[in-house]
């Protein structure tokens, strides 16, 4: 038996995909200087809320320390900040930068204009609602493994 849910977001995301996606080159040689790797560690910070290194690597399954070399890198570039935790000084937190938003959107696999268009199609409140739904995709999938 099919379930439901399972099967829209199954159906619909590549239809987003598709219509978004763009041919690009992802590559330590290019401008933003940021591979794919890289690019997967940006994609899952936020410029508001922090992040531990510890759950990043959790979250991406390799070992912090192979997260830290590019941690150091990514914030030498100026794409993210790491910084003590309020709480607890002792931890670090990892934020987006408005420098790592724009590498992001630049080296995406969805281009920024089809994406615009796209949600230009919706009406205020559905946009709204679109994005709100597309937050909680996202914030579901990073407690998968929890």
């Amino acid at each position: 038996m099919i379930d439901d849910d399972v099967f829209e977001v199954q159906r619909l995301y590549p239809q987003i995909y598709i219509a978004c996606h763009t041919d690009h080159v992802r590559a330590a040689s290019t401008t933003w200087r940021i591979s794919s790797q890289d690019a997967s560690i940006l994609v899952h910070l936020d410029r508001d809320s922090g992040l531990s290194p510890r759950a990043l690597a959790d979250h991406l399954g390799v070992a912090p320390s192979t997260l830290s070399a590019a941690i150091a890198r990514l914030s030498e570039l100026g794409y993210l900040t790491s910084k003590p935790n309020d709480a607890d000084r002792r931890k670090r937190e990892l934020r987006l930068t408005a420098r790592g938003a724009e590498a992001i959107s630049d080296t995406s696999v969805l281009d920024a204009k089809r994406v615009r268009t796209m949600l230009s199609k919706l009406k205020p409140d559905e946009r709204k609602a679109a994005l709100r739904g597309l937050a909680l995709l996202a914030q579901a999938a990073r407690r998968l493994n929890d």
